[in-house]
Parts: structure tokens; C-alpha cells; sequence
């Protein structure tokens, strides 16, 4: 597989990343080994998070007899120093080793000072000091403080959502990452679950000879078809251009990004999936959202407490408010004219 260097970290790892989220869904024993297979097949970047339950340990499971041989990256939400280095320990527990390759503040708002001795930033200082973390990274989902954490010069790797829908000025992080030396990380590749095209979406991001894609992988057939795509790169020719193309038109409105800052949400709405509802009718096989499971999903979004959270914690600015009352009204006509059809062909 092929492979580049991450930014002034000098470690070398697969253009192709696994993005260790999802497998939080995936029974434990199958967990392990599709992680496995990932290694067999020559992936060597494995991203998680301590916040994603219980995924560190799924990979302590399945590559700790490899160690040496991959770079993991984990992420801790905290914002002081102490929490921080709490965070750490945990996860040198559960991922079975002494030293986690990339340890990256995650989506920290707004970005902690340096030089106070309590921040989380001063814990990951230290932590490198001792030799359990061994380079420095953030995340963030605001263009501004992506710029800020490389204007400041004190993170090895940036991980930021990069994919062709996203802005030109997004995009230019590849060229900023690349003058600073840092390594960049892109996450959700797949716009969480919008694009549906991997292979065109695998073709964009190769062109960048810097940026290191996770693809967040559930299931077996999903690291199948990626493995594929990585032993026979898609070119970005005229009919993969047209694809990102149409999908950027039909995707030119503001969506929600299914980040999952907006929740919890106190009336239980599942806002990403909710607030995306009126594309993934559309995007995807729409008859597994046509459920009494889903309606009764959707109907909550008339309880709405009108607190504000999800707007207030929104990293794109946008209020979820407004897209769910839009898509409820979507899901409903949209579900009537589906019933509709179905008595038509006397289903």
C-alpha cells in the first residue's frame, strides 16, 4: 500500500487510514477482526478516541502482539490538566501499550493556553516528556481554529473533515498543512454517509499527496471494497468529476455534517440523522427509514425544548432547529406519497 510521510512527525503510514468509530457498533469478536484484516492487508493508521466507547480496546484486542508496527492515534476531550492526563492513562489501558503514537485534543473550543500550567494542552506537553505520547495533534471542525492551531505551531497533526464537498478554503488546508510541516488527518471522507460514491470520493483525495483519509468502517465488506480501491487507486477522470460535480449541486445547501456536537438532546432527538433526513431518503435505500421506528424517531422532533444546545454547540454555525422542523415536514409528505404509491401497485 502506499504510503506518506505525516507532516514533520516523520512517521510513515498508509495514504489509506482506518477510521475506528463505527467498530464502537460492531460485536467485539467481529470487531477484532476486521481490524485485523486491515493490518494483514497492510493498513498502518488505526484513528479512535476515548470518547468512542469502548473501540481503544477493540484495538488493544486486535493489534497489540503488532504494536511496533502501526501508528495509533487517540483523542481526549478533556480541557484541563488533570482530566487529560487521566484520559491518557485510560488509554494506554485499554489499547495495551506504553505510548500512544499521536494524542490529539478533541475539538477543543476554544483552543487551551500553552503556558497555563492546568491545561490540557500543558498535560499533552508533559505526557511527551514522559514518553507516553509521542507527537501533539488537534481536531476541529472550525475552519478558523484549524488556522489558529497552525498559525500557533504547536501541533504535529490536524485532522479536519476534508472531502469534495467541502469549501475551497477547506480544501486549501491541504497547501497550509503542507508549507507548516503538519501532518493532516481528513475525517469524514464520506461527508458522514451522504457521499455514497467511495470511489469518487477515494479519487478527490488521492490527488493530495499530504492528507491521510479515515474511513470509518463497520463491517467487512466495507474494508473490502476500500482494500480494493487502495490496490487499484480510481483516477480522477471525466466521469468521476462528473459524479462530484452533480453531487456537489445537489449538496450546495447547508446540511448537517452528523459531527454529533449538537447532542445530547433532551427531547432524544437523533439529530445528525434526523437533521439529514430529506437527503437520505433520497441518497440511500429510503425503505429502511419508512419504519414504525422511524416515525416514532422523527415524531419527536415535536418535542422539541426550543433550549437552544444544538445550535449553541453546532461547529458549522448552523441551527438544527430549523432543519428538523424542515425535515419532519420533508419525512412526512414524503412517507404519504410513498404510501400512496405503494396502494397504486397494490403492495
Amino acid at each position: 500500500m502506499d504510503t506518506t510521510r505525516l507532516g514533520r512527525t516523520e512517521l510513515r503510514v498508509t495514504r489509506t487510514g482506518f477510521g475506528v468509530l463505527p467498530l464502537q457498533r460492531t460485536e467485539r469478536t467481529e470487531a477484532t477482526r476486521i481490524l485485523r484484516r486491515a493490518y494483514d492487508a497492510g493498513i498502518t493508521f488505526f484513528d479512535t478516541a476515548r470518547a468512542y466507547t469502548d473501540s481503544e480496546s477493540k484495538i488493544g484486542a486486535a493489534l497489540s502482539d503488532v504494536r511496533d508496527r502501526v501508528v495509533i492515534a487517540t483523542k481526549t476531550g478533556a480541557t484541563s490538566r488533570e482530566r487529560a492526563m487521566q484520559d491518557v492513562e485510560v488509554s494506554l489501558k485499554e489499547l495495551r501499550t506504553d505510548y500512544i503514537d499521536i494524542l490529539q485534543l478533541h475539538n477543543p473550543a476554544p483552543l487551551p493556553l500553552p503556558d497555563d500550567p492546568q491545561s490540557s494542552y500543558a498535560a499533552l506537553r508533559e505526557l511527551k516528556q514522559q514518553g507516553k505520547i509521542r507527537f501533539i495533534g488537534l481536531t476541529s471542525h472550525g475552519l478558523d481554529r484549524a488556522h489558529s492551531a497552525l498559525a500557533s505551531g504547536l501541533y504535529d497533526t490536524l485532522q479536519f473533515p476534508l472531502n469534495y464537498l467541502s469549501s475551497p478554503a477547506e480544501i486549501e488546508l491541504t497547501d497550509r498543512c503542507r508549507e507548516r510541516d503538519v501532518g493532516l488527518i481528513a475525517m469524514k471522507p464520506l461527508s458522514g454517509g451522504l457521499l455514497t460514491d467511495a470511489r469518487s470520493v477515494f479519487a478527490f483525495l488521492r490527488q493530495f499527496s499530504n492528507v491521510v483519509p479515515i474511513w470509518g468502517l463497520q463491517h467487512r465488506r466495507e474494508l473490502e471494497e476500500l482494500l480494493a480501491l487502495d490496490a487499484n487507486p480510481p483516477a480522477l477522470d471525466d466521469a468521476v468529476r462528473a459524479r462530484i460535480e452533480h453531487d456537489r449541486q445537489e449538496l450546495s445547501c447547508d446540511f448537517c455534517r452528523a459531527c454529533g456536537y449538537c447532542l445530547p438532546c433532551p427531547a432524544e432527538i437523533p439529530i445528525p440523522m434526523a437533521a439529514r433526513m430529506p437527503l437520505l431518503l433520497r441518497r440511500m435505500p429510503y425503505q429502511q427509514f419508512m419504519t414504525a421506528e422511524w416515525t416514532e424517531k422523527m415524531g419527536r422532533i415535536r418535542d422539541c425544548h426550543e433550549c437552544g444546545h444544538c445550535a449553541k454547540h453546532c461547529p458549522y454555525g448552523l441551527d438544527a432547529r430549523v432543519l428538523l422542523r424542515k425535515a419532519l415536514a420533508d419525512y412526512e409528505d414524503f412517507c404519504a406519497a410513498e404510501f400512496t404509491r405503494a396502494n397504486a401497485r397494490g403492495d
